[in-house]
């Protein structure tokens, strides 16, 4: 009972995804702080040109303002990093409670971390002002796959050079 406690993590984890999906848009809105905090207009310059639709919408500071922008990738940035670390958490948890071998540690913890986006993405369609959007399955399969990516050749290392 007690190596099943190596689960408690990533279902944590997955709490932590879920309440952040249950909260409205207005109630995870950075665009005030980041006007309010830091002046952003430095890098009008260097992005003014990036202009392309996400989800039927323009990305572009021009559309978005300056914060907007930023926010965006704020937080589709968090999409990878968060769903990243759950790939991180149920691979951690597969090594501690099965016998699988390291492939198919890796293949299921990718499944199980896709599978929770694709729930995630339906959860959010009963979440007021917010909208699921396959794109965002496929950012946070993407933080996923990069987990996947350093896993690999992290084991290759540790084999080519026999650590433990």
């Amino acid at each position: 009972m007690k190596k099943y406690l190596n689960w408690l993590l990533p279902i944590m984890w997955m709490g932590v995804i879920y309440y952040s999906s249950a909260q409205p848009y207005e109630d995870q809105d950075v665009k005030p702080l980041l006007e309010s905090k830091l002046d952003l207009s430095f890098l009008i310059p260097y992005v003014d040109w990036v202009s392309f639709s996400y989800h039927q919408s323009e990305v572009s500071v021009s559309a978005l303002g300056v914060e907007g922008f930023v926010e965006f990738f704020l937080r589709k940035g968090a999409h990878v990093g968060v769903f990243f670390i759950l790939m991180c958490l149920f691979f951690v948890a597969l090594i501690k409670t099965s016998r699988m071998n390291f492939r198919v540690r890796l293949t299921v913890s990718f499944l199980l971390t896709v599978a929770y986006a694709v729930m995630d993405e339906f959860h959010q369609g009963f979440t007021v002002n917010r909208t699921p959007y396959f794109g965002d399955v496929m950012l946070d399969a993407t933080g996923a796959l990069i987990a996947v990516i350093l896993l690999f050749f992290w084991q290759q290392y540790r084999t080519k050079n026999k650590i433990s």
